[in-house]
């Protein structure tokens, strides 16, 4: 959801990421790599970077993990949260779609020991990372076509994970035609899909591409 976060960050919305893991181990680069890679990232992006220290390959939705997380709603207090869709084949995505959902109850609990005070984001809204060679029903589309550029841009800041010699550089020809089809669907160039799980209301029809 690259282009989203850059669209909404012109539109003057204040955006945090914050990863519930440092990506490590990875079979290529390091730790302190892939922090500064991900730091870069976030300034093409133009927002503040948060990463917790669960465990990658084997992060669990655990009532710890939703404490952690739940500190960081209650502390950074966003309207919208945004977390991996449900159904993956990779499966720390499935467990930070868990923790996300969950997280975001616990922030509004009063009589705790997490810290901060209570939150409730409104609304949760999925974005797609599946691993799954599938497509999804969106719920909505987003228009990034002034964004895409500087999205590819912040996902080629990750030198270590996408080059020549890694053989996988495609992915970005791939996110190229993925956002070209969705944006077809509702007439723009590039157009990022989410799915939410609640219904979407209105209340101006001029929004509607």
């Amino acid at each position: 959801m690259g282009g989203t976060i850059a669209a909404l960050v012109r539109q003057g919305w204040w955006v945090v990421i914050c990863d519930l893991t440092d990506g490590e181990p990875t079979p290529l680069g390091s730790r302190e790599r892939r922090l500064r890679e991900a730091a870069t990232a976030a300034d093409i992006l133009g927002v503040r970077r948060i990463t917790l220290d669960l465990p990658n390959r084997f992060l669990m939705d655990t009532v710890e993990a939703r404490k952690e997380v739940a500190a960081v709603i209650r502390a950074e207090r966003p309207d919208l949260l945004f977390v991996p869709y449900w159904e993956d084949a990779h499966p720390d995505h499935v467990q930070a779609a868990r923790i996300g959902e969950a997280a975001r109850f616990y922030a509004k609990l009063t009589r705790s020991d997490i810290p901060g005070e209570p939150h409730y984001p409104r609304r949760v809204v999925h974005f797609l990372s599946t691993h799954y060679r599938m497509v999804r029903r969106p719920s909505f589309l987003f228009d990034v076509s002034d964004t895409f550029e500087q999205k590819l841009r912040s996902v080629a800041a990750y030198e270590s994970q996408f080059s020549e010699a890694r053989g996988n550089l495609w992915i970005l020809d791939h996110l190229r035609t993925a956002a070209a089809y969705y944006g077809s669907l509702v007439g723009v160039a590039y157009a990022e899909p989410f799915v939410m799980r609640e219904e979407v209301g209105l209340r101006r029809l001029d929004a509607l591409l």
